[in-house]
């Protein structure tokens, strides 16, 4: 049985989550304050959390900053209030999971849950095979990318999207196949959640590689990679 995470001070909107992540057959605990949350998600490692950003104590950006500098990757649907393109792609680049805007309906809720929930459970939809490009090894077993021998800390979220691309080597991507594949969800208008993911990739794996670039930009379509050669390389 999952296990989730709620960190919500409402606690009428804490319980009817609770209530509906429950009847979809999780097992879930609430923290009305970010210490008691934050605390829960470095001791006990739920599953997922269902982190609302405006909580007493530490805040929902602070523990999801906290959360990956600490080398956790609890999956984070984070809910708010909130919900400018700004907030969103900030929530997204340190390391949110997903972003909920309120109000939303509980389906929606136990929908984005459990496919976060089956992304971070897939350990290599794609296959189980090691990928090897010019001095990248993605390795799903170790769910790593090595750049010249070092591993370059990658998200779960982050991992998934490097493995979709690279499993179709020089082929293109939308952004609509990717947010489908990755994501689980289908690609909004205006939605930057691939671009923001991609834009990560891109400073832990193309700037630190010393001869050659791997997420490329496919114009008009989407993201496609190859390792092309840095120039003077």
């Amino acid at each position: 049985m999952p296990r989730v995470l709620i960190a919500e001070d409402d606690r009428v909107i804490a319980n009817a989550m609770a209530t509906h992540l429950r009847r979809a057959g999780m097992d879930v605990e609430v923290a009305e304050d970010g210490d008691r949350a934050i605390a829960k998600l470095r001791y006990e490692r739920p599953d997922v959390a269902v982190i609302d950003l405006m909580l007493p104590g530490t805040d929902g950006w602070r523990i999801t900053e906290t959360l990956r500098a600490e080398g956790i990757e609890t999956p984070i649907v984070i809910v708010s209030a909130r919900g400018s393109e700004h907030d969103k792609v900030h929530a997204l680049g340190i390391g949110g999971d997903d972003y909920l805007s309120k109000p939303f309906g509980m389906r929606e809720l136990v929908a984005r849950v459990e496919a976060v929930l089956r992304r971070a459970g897939m350990k290599a939809a794609a296959g189980s095979e090691t990928i090897v490009a010019e001095g990248l090894v993605i390795d799903p077993d170790l769910h790593a990318a090595i750049l010249e021998g070092e591993d370059v800390g990658l998200t779960p979220t982050e991992f998934r999207l490097l493995y979709v691309l690279a499993g179709e080597r020089g082929r293109a991507l939308s952004r609509d196949q990717l947010q489908q594949r990755v994501w689980g969800i289908p690609h909004r208008h205006r939605d930057r959640t691939v671009d923001v993911c991609v834009r990560k990739l891109r400073d832990k794996i193309d700037r630190r590689a010393a001869g050659h670039t791997y997420i490329q930009t496919h114009y008009g379509v989407g993201y496609r990679f190859d390792a092309v050669p840095k120039p003077g390389a």
